[in-house]
């Protein structure tokens, strides 16, 4: 009798679904974006998680606590003023924990309504500094928060302040994007570095193409972001509408961002992207 192991030893005879070879192939791309669509919002809508209120913020920021240990293991004049510079951004960790704290307590994310839904939870890049910040506050009022972490060698491991449940790995960018962006009942930009400006602006760039409904969008830390970004120019340069720079507010503390998103219409109930969470406003759904 002929030998058949070669033919169920051979790639093609694998069940498709589990030949990793094949789901990683560059055909599979697309199969892949759906997973990575797929998994995190069915977690999502298991925890009832209706809208979100997101947090932008650098990677770099230390905790107090790190901070001190910088200052003490510093040897060399330079790593010196690199610790004393943490130091002293480590105030802004500090509001972000409190922001964390403030709208889990009055947000709605710790008292779920009558069908289950919970409301602006939360929701981070799920890696250290200002984003570790956040889900700390968040997790020391006793809520749940989510932390949308993306695979780069420089931040390895996730906070560990998220929720377990609520903790998800992606591999492309623009899909995490869309998970931060979908169900963001506002958003709260802390100084950051690269990505926090590209993640901030594809926001506002959602609101600018009415793209996204309105929704409150803050920049937390006025000396920083008024030295870094001169909004005012863009309009004068004619590079954005004047009415543009209403788009946002800027404040100093949590407790003023906070204010900010309640004043500029912040409340409880379906994410302003759209009915169906697909980054469209409703006017794009009925189109």
């Amino acid at each position: 009798m002929k030998d058949s192991r070669p033919n169920h030893e051979s790639a093609a005879y694998r069940i498709a679904f589990e030949d990793r070879d094949f789901l990683l192939s560059e055909s599979m791309r697309g199969v892949r974006f759906m997973l990575e669509y797929a998994k995190p919002e069915s977690e999502l809508k298991a925890w009832g998680i209706r809208s979100t209120i997101v947090v932008y913020g650098s990677a770099r920021v230390p905790s107090p606590e790190r901070a001190e240990q910088l200052l003490r293991d510093a040897r060399t004049p330079e790593e010196r003023q690199l610790a004393e510079r943490r130091a002293k951004q480590a105030a802004w960790y500090e509001e972000a924990r409190t922001f964390g704290r403030i709208v889990s307590e009055r947000g709605g994310a710790l008292a779920p309504t009558e069908d289950g839904q919970r409301d602006n939870v939360i929701a981070t890049g799920g890696g250290p500094g200002l984003m570790e910040a956040a889900n700390r506050g968040a997790q020391e009022a006793g809520a749940p928060s989510i932390g949308f972490n993306i695979s780069l060698p420089q931040e390895p491991h996730p906070n560990p302040y998220s929720t377990p449940e609520l903790t998800f790995r992606f591999h492309y960018f623009a899909i995490r994007k869309m998970h931060l962006a979908m169900r963001a009942n506002g958003l709260a930009i802390f100084p950051g570095g690269f990505g926090t400006f590209d993640e901030a602006f594809e926001i506002l760039n959602l609101r600018n193409t009415n793209k996204a409904s309105r929704l409150p969008i803050v920049f937390v830390g006025r000396d920083y972001w008024n030295e870094v970004v001169n909004f005012r120019a863009l309009a004068d340069h004619g590079m954005v509408s004047a009415g543009d720079l209403e788009l946002f507010d800027i404040a100093d503390t949590a407790e003023e961002a906070w204010d900010c998103m309640t004043r500029l219409g912040l409340k409880r109930g379906n994410p302003p992207l759209g009915p169906a969470g697909t980054g469209m406003s409703a006017a794009d759904e009925e189109t």
